[in-house]
Order: C-alpha cells, then structure tokens, then sequence
C-alpha cells in the first residue's frame, strides 16, 4: 500500500538542523499521522506522497518549506504583571529559553519563547522555534493503513474535535499539567491548559 490521501502513515525519523539532530522519533514508536489531514509540514507529506513500507527518505526543507524566516516582529515585550496569578508574578517561569503556552488574541494557544527579562518586563519570542532554519530529514516508512471512518472525522488522537468537545485537541488524556495549572489558571477556571495543542482551550 502506497502513501496517499487519508492513509494512516508510520514513519522512523530524524531531523538534523545545522549538523545536530534536533529531533527524531523513538526506537519502536515511529511518528503516525493521517497522510493528506494537514497534521504535518506540507512539504513532509509531499517528500513521502507514493512511498510504501520499507523505503526509505532523505530529504532538505528550505526554511521558506518549512517554518518560515525569522521574523524580528514577533518579538513582543510583555509587562511581568501578564505573567501573575492570584497577583503574584510567577518569576519561575519566567527563565530565558522555557517555552511557555500562551493565549493570542484569537484566544489560540500560541507557544512563546522566554527571550528577555528585566524588572519589569519580558520579551516574548512567537517565532517557531525552527523558523529559519533548514531541515534535513531522513528515516523509513515503517507501516501504511486505510483509515477508519472514525480516525477520519476525529483524527488519530481526537485533533480534529472541536474544543467544546473537551480536550480532544490535546491529543488524549492528562491535559493538565502536573502542577495543576492551566495556562495561568487554576483547574476549573476555563482558559487553555498549557498543552500547546492548537486548538484545545479545556473549557
């Protein structure tokens, strides 16, 4: 069976960015993902479009193909009262490189990058962590499968279900953090729950 629209594809990987692996899948739990759902970097999909299990890939996604060029106006300094619950400014999280999930306009969970801190404010990096960078990808189909009616209108991990349908977008189970916070709020409080899964507001 061949890679196509709507099969449920496993893939061994490893991603190399500027001569380090930066990320790879783990031995006996290959990446799965529903070919054709926009799950993945469109790119990725299409380096694999017709492949079958057992082949194997080698390919380099531009930055352009991948997560974008570094825009600096994605930088945005927030003041540290935005960082505050119960009026208290969590100083813990605020460490030069943590990631923290937090809550566009939109009301989407977007992921920021601790850039700055000073005494009173925090730069906040929105870029993707990967944005500008060049992405070389290697690794093997491991298996391809029809998907089910199901997986196909809920996805593998419930990530199609609406956010009113629970956390179905935080990929299953243990949506809250182990601390028992949720974006800044307590559990019960609504907002979203610090998972990072687009579209998953726990409400």
């Amino acid at each position: 069976m061949k890679v196509e629209k709507n099969k449920v594809v496993a893939v061994s990987y490893q991603l190399e960015v500027e001569g380090k692996i930066a990320d790879k899948s783990a031995p006996g739990a290959p990446l799965e993902y529903i070919h054709g759902g926009g799950m993945l970097l469109p790119k990725f999909e299409a380096a694999l479009e017709g492949k079958e299990p057992g082949d194997g890939f080698d390919f380099v996604l531009s930055p352009e193909d991948g997560y974008g060029t570094y825009n600096p106006a994605y930088l945005v300094d927030l003041p540290k009262t935005a960082f505050a619950i119960d009026g208290k400014v969590r100083e813990d999280l605020l460490v030069v490189g943590r990631i923290i999930p937090m809550l566009n306009q939109a009301g989407q969970v977007v992921q920021g990058t601790v850039s700055k801190v000073t005494e009173d404010t925090v730069t906040m990096d929105f870029n993707h962590q990967m944005a500008g960078k060049t992405l070389h990808f290697t690794g093997k189909l491991e298996s391809v499968r029809s998907a089910t009616d199901k997986e196909l209108t809920e996805g593998l991990h419930g990530e199609y279900l609406p956010p009113e349908e629970g956390c179905g977008g935080c990929h299953g189970g243990g949506c809250h953090k182990e601390d028992g916070e949720c974006c800044g709020k307590s559990k019960g409080e609504g907002e979203g729950c610090g998972c990072g899964k687009e579209g998953c507001d726990c409400k």
